[in-house]
């Protein structure tokens, strides 16, 4: 009886799929009021009912192709990140009938076998789970072809703008369909890609401070996603394996078919499809060049300036080998820069500065580049203009400035060509270098500072503020990335020689993660710096930062400018120190190092030389100093509070004199960057651990003692000075008690630490039984030692306030947000 039930139930089944196959329309019935789009998939838009259906032929089952989720209109804010013209992620996917509806399936390509065995593949896909992305309905059929309703498919948040906003806390959104609707406008089909667009309307009841800032309705907001099917590559393309010394960044696999004792995982570089004409010949032009198009919304000056930067490139192109491989162009105004045939410099406005990014449309099978696309913040232009306004105070009365003499605009206009091609390079496959400052700016993907030349007569000129042009760096890169080897016979050895070139050379490569601060160990891996000696230029930055101060007058800021705007000229100038200090404090406790391989003859890591140590040591604790962190009087004197329409933003000091300046809030801000950096609590294992293998070398306790010296224990100032040598003990203090309680420092660290505050507190007590030179100072001792005696006895900073943050700066010219959007498209890069 069992055995019937079951045998019953499975007739009713088919029974049922069979008359629901029978009660479908016929394609032609379904669409026959409809336009037919041809292209890659065949589409009608039912304009009457708002729906868009999508034809699947027999041999589109089953058959993969790209699938890449993008946001068109965005919102505006940095700190959000939801921009203008933003790829979000890029899968392969294909579609497969199951009874009444039709799955999109994403396989798992992180995972494979590559192999001639059919079950030994079989075994790895069904080891690591796929994903379904969506489920559609089938609404007509017609000689086994499907017609399916994408309606849904594109009106549900693929981007997921939901979950940035919850992420940042900027309320519960969720997509109101009411107010969704397919956009036309932005839903096109070729014949090797589908393009589809919908507008999207978020609601939530509670919006939060960064949403309320920049949309006209809060509760609502309305973007605009955008949606590509592209045909995948065909198998002409060769994939270049990574080499961890070539500036690449990579696209892995684990390969479960790769022998016993050989590597799992397969790393290959990112790069574009790139072949000479003539393989043989030693400058050739391409089968097809890369051409790059430039957002026709960009306004001139920056259009050209653009341009210009994008196209440095083809002189890396040249060294490679190739004659006219790299064009840049204007987007043709019939074109849309979501569309994936169109690699894009997109010009992206946001309500404040923020980074700019180069990202790409990656083949995840081979690490082919198939779009590449940058998005570049539009306020950056501006910052550096105001940096170049604060250096040089240029507005003296009767004097004015075109765009033909306007030093300002030109060190502006600089710093974008620059910037276009650092974008463009990661969008050409390459990774940061932030070594290349020292080799003589070799590569455009450094973060460069503006190079100020102190002229004989002590002004400043911004003249050579910038490079022009590509590196040496960026034409090796360039060069093992696309070099033709299809007449090579050893291509291993020929990519090889590439590199040992660079390294023979003197070339330098080291990447993200080795160079940002603040625990960072190596002496030449610097972001927003010049020069190979760190020392020499934070000394050459002060000297810089002094001079402006000096002259820093009302000149600063154009006449009729209401006089509160000084401070977002003097913030930038006052903390232009701030990215050398960085760089600086990577030498205390640091490592030289290279990513060698074995046998390439590269020296292993060693430690910093002691004598650079200890200078790097000397140089930091003069930004330290009352005399650096001093601001002149009348400087001061100048800044009134804000007048009305013009608000405090968080470009400005944090103080605590609301609404007044507060130039001890200022040096406060200063001087936290400095101790903050020197009490890392990496950066002090390293030193004990280098002490501890050699007792000359600079030490955790050398170099808290000489910090201690040079800073409670230093003469006594007068006036406004002593006021800062106060607030800056204060500092150093809080700074000593985090390191000391810091549960991720190592023990020794922390029993170090803790001696020299015991010391220090003991000292204190001395200093608080001796009549004091003023009351400042007096109460700023007994202060201090409360605070120690406090630490002393609950082990916790209780009452000392943490020192006020200072205001956003990386990068120099626009706020940084987290990296990374993970998957298979190229790892966004920022800068």
């Amino acid at each position: 009886m069992k055995r019937l039930a079951v045998l019953t139930s499975i007739f009713l089944i088919l029974s049922c799929t069979e008359l629901l196959a029978q009660q479908l329309p016929s394609i032609n019935e379904k669409t026959q009021a409809l336009d037919q789009k041809e292209g890659f998939f065949a589409y009608y838009w039912n304009e009457a009912e708002g729906k868009l259906l999508l034809e699947l032929d027999p041999d589109r089952l089953k058959t993969q192709f790209l699938y890449v989720n993008s946001l068109t209109a965005g919102l505006g804010s940095n700190d959000i990140g939801l921009d203008r013209n933003q790829l979000g992620d890029t899968r392969i996917v294909y579609f497969e009938r199951r009874g009444p509806k039709v799955l999109m399936v994403q396989p798992n390509y992180a995972y494979r076998a590559i192999t001639e065995n059919e079950k030994e593949k079989q075994s790895v896909r069904e080891a690591f789970a796929q994903s379904v992305l969506w489920g559609f309905e089938i609404v007509a059929e017609q000689n086994g072809r499907l017609l399916i309703d994408m309606t849904g498919f594109l009106l549900r948040d693929a981007h997921n703008v939901t979950g940035r906003l919850r992420a940042r806390n900027e309320g519960s959104y969720r997509v109101d369909e009411s107010r969704s609707a397919v956009y036309p406008e932005g839903t096109m089909n070729f014949p090797k890609n589908s393009e589809f667009e919908a507008t999207l309307t978020f609601t939530a009841d509670y919006p939060g401070e960064q949403v309320r800032s920049v949309t006209p309705t809060p509760r609502a907001i309305t973007l605009r996603q955008h949606h590509s099917f592209v045909e995948l590559p065909d198998n002409q393309f060769e994939p270049r394996p990574f080499d961890p010394r070539a500036g690449y960044s990579a696209v892995s696999y684990q390969d479960y078919s790769t022998p016993i004792g050989e590597p799992l995982t397969k790393r290959f570089i990112r790069r574009h499809r790139l072949k000479k004409k003539n393989p043989g010949a030693a400058v050739s032009e391409p089968v097809e060049p890369i051409i790059y198009y430039l957002d026709p919304g960009t306004p001139e000056p920056v259009r050209g300036a653009l341009r210009e930067g994008a196209r440095w490139w083809n002189e890396a192109f040249e060294a490679a080998g190739y004659k006219n491989a790299f064009r840049v162009e204007v987007l043709p105004d019939s074109a849309h820069p979501l569309d994936v045939r169109y690699n894009m410099i997109n010009w992206v406005h946001r309500s404040t500065r923020g980074w700019s990014y180069g990202s790409s449309v990656v083949d995840p099978r081979t690490g082919e580049i198939i779009k590449g696309h940058v998005l570049l913040g539009s306020l950056r232009v501006r910052q550096d203009y105001l940096i170049a306004e604060g250096l040089l105070s240029p507005y003296e009365e009767g004097l004015n400035y075109d765009e033909n003499n306007n030093p300002m605009l030109e060190m502006a206009l600089a710093r974008i060509r620059q910037l276009s091609a650092h974008e463009v390079g990661h969008t050409l496959g390459l990774t940061h270098n932030f070594a290349a400052s020292t080799n003589d700016r070799a590569s455009v993907m450094d973060y460069p500072a503006p190079k100020v030349t102190i002229t004989p007569d002590s002004t400043l000129d911004l003249q050579n503020a910038y490079d022009t042009g590509i590196g040496e760096w960026d034409k090796m890169a360039i060069t093992y990335g696309y070099k033709d080897l299809s007449a090579t016979a050893d291509k291993e050895a020929a990519l090889n020689e590439v590199i040992t070139s660079a390294i023979d050379q003197g070339l330098h490569f080291i990447s993200d993660a080795d160079a940002r601060p603040p625990g960072g160990a190596h002496p030449m891996a610097h972001l927003w710096d010049n020069g190979p000696d760190p020392v020499r230029q934070l000394n050459h930055v002060m000297d810089v930062r002094a001079i402006a101060l000096e002259n820093f007058s009302e000149s600063a800021i154009p006449q009729g400018t209401p006089m509160a705007t000084l401070e977002d000229a003097l913030v930038p100038v006052y903390l232009y120190h701030r990215y050398q200090v960085e760089g600086t404090a990577k030498l205390i406790g640091g490592l030289e190092y290279s990513y060698s391989v074995r046998g390439d003859g590269q020296p292993g890591p060693a430690p910093v030389a002691d004598s650079l140590q200890r200078a790097a040591l000397e140089a930091m604790l003069n930004t330290l100093s009352p005399e650096a962190l001093e601001i002149p009087g009348p400087v001061t004197d100048l800044i009134p509070p804000r007048p009305p329409g013009y608000h405090d933003s968080r470009e400005l000091f944090n103080n605590h004199t609301d609404p007044a300046f507060d130039p001890l809030g200022a040096a406060e801000t200063a001087a936290n960057m400095t101790a903050k950096l020197l009490m890392n609590e990496n950066r002090a294992a390293r030193l004990m651990e280098f002490k501890a293998r050699d007792s000359s070398r600079l030490g955790l306790g050398d170099m808290l003692d000489q910090v201690i010296t040079e800073t409670w224990q230093a003469d006594p100032r007068e006036g406004y000075r002593n006021a800062i040598q106060n607030t800056v003990n204060h500092v150093v203090l809080y700074q000593m008690m985090q390191l000391a309680s810091d549960e991720d420092a190592s023990s020794q660290v922390r029993s170090v630490i803790n001696l020299k505050l015991e010391a220090l507190r003991e000292w204190i007590r001395e200093e608080v039984e001796q009549p004091s030179p003023n009351e400042q100072r007096a109460a700023s001792l007994l202060y201090g030692y409360r605070l120690l005696q406090q630490f002393t006895e609950e082990g916790e900073i209780l009452t000392l306030p943490e020192p006020l943050r200072p205001p956003p700066g990386s990068p120099i010219g626009s706020g940084e947000r987290p990296l990374l959007n993970c998957g298979v498209q190229f790892q966004p890069n920022r800068y």
